[in-house]
């Protein structure tokens, strides 16, 4: 079975939230003060496997976990080899901002963990303090490092692009990920912040990081997409870096998207920019059974517009932040 949407789309990625808790405050996904769901209303390990598994059984062959921040969840690990006991599931991944990875690097890999994405917006201590509003870049390097010694091969940094901020982290990021071989991403800010500043100039496009680097490298070769429901662009650079391009406001990708995404508290979205929650909680906690959640899922996979819709005069904002649904 498979999860077609009313446009042809199938959908065999589904990104878990396992918490809306972190332990930074990025600029673009939360506010600085905040109040966090109650513990009873997140979902246990075992409620979160339990739809994985349904998930799994309607063609769902991709697990990404994300927050908040993941790691923040206590014995993360545990959740990882839950998961990875599941028929179906080809690849499970994380996406973290690597203040914690240092300690649990070890335990997700031997858990099963097959990739890892790091948040990591510029490597100059005073730039990521003005975007994150904490300390930590030391962390983050440490984890990174951890990482890779323990055996992860398929480490991508997603660097969030700010107008007025970004410019000048673009070449250090370059260089810091030829240096270590790592894979590179930058993500066009979307409005999914706490706070609600978000506006289009705000927006630093792809277009402009790519001629920055075109400037500092000389020309720059496209890489083929090897997975069209992909949502970025890959460039490689004359030292070899290879850097995608999210390019979500100024050149959406909605068309081949792949992407379901459950928050951690249970409600279903069939887009980051959807403005309706299916609740998948209520129907487990009242042991309903599988068929029944099938159904929900189902409904919401149909109910998928063709476009977030982002720079159109209709375009409605989510009132969730991207801390509260699941990067």
């Amino acid at each position: 079975m498979q999860l077609i949407d009313s446009f042809g789309r199938v959908h065999s990625n589904l990104r878990i939230s396992v918490t809306d808790r972190c332990n930074i405050r990025c600029t673009y996904c939360m506010p600085e003060h905040v109040k966090f769901l109650p513990r009873r209303e997140i979902l246990t390990y075992a409620e979160i496997c339990r739809i994985a598994k349904i998930f799994a059984d309607l063609g769902v062959s991709k697990i990404r976990l994300t927050g908040g921040e993941p790691l923040l969840r206590r014995e993360l690990h545990k959740l990882v080899a839950m998961l990875r006991e599941i028929d179906r599931i080809e690849e499970i991944a994380l996406t973290t901002n690597a203040l914690l990875l240092s300690e649990q690097a070890q335990d997700l890999k031997r858990a099963g963990l097959d990739r890892i994405n790091i948040s990591l917006d510029s490597v100059d201590e005073l730039t990521f303090q003005k975007i994150a509003r904490r300390s930590g870049l030391h962390k983050v390097f440490e984890g990174i490092s951890v990482a890779q010694e323990v055996g992860f091969k398929h480490i991508r940094i997603n660097a969030v692009a700010l107008k007025n901020l970004s410019e000048d982290s673009i070449v250090p990021l370059a260089k810091f990920c030829a240096e270590r071989g790592l894979h590179l991403r930058f993500i066009e800010y979307m409005p999914l912040d706490g706070e609600k500043n978000w506006g289009q100039s705000s927006v630093l496009s792809g277009a402009e990081i790519l001629r920055r680097l075109v400037d500092e490298y000389g020309e720059v070769s496209p890489v083929p997409r090897d997975d069209p429901s992909q949502p970025a662009v890959d460039y490689v650079l004359s030292n070899g870096l290879r850097v995608g391009f999210i390019n979500s406001v100024t050149q959406p990708f909605c068309g081949d998207c792949n992407r379901l995404r459950l928050t951690a508290e249970g409600q279903m979205r069939n887009c980051l920019f959807s403005t309706v929650d299916f609740d998948l909680r209520e129907l487990v906690r009242k042991s309903a059974d599988d068929a029944t959640i099938q159904a929900r899922i189902v409904e919401c996979v149909q109910a998928k517009k063709f476009g977030h819709g982002i720079n159109s005069d209709e375009f409605e904002r989510p009132k969730r932040a991207m801390y509260q649904i699941g990067g």
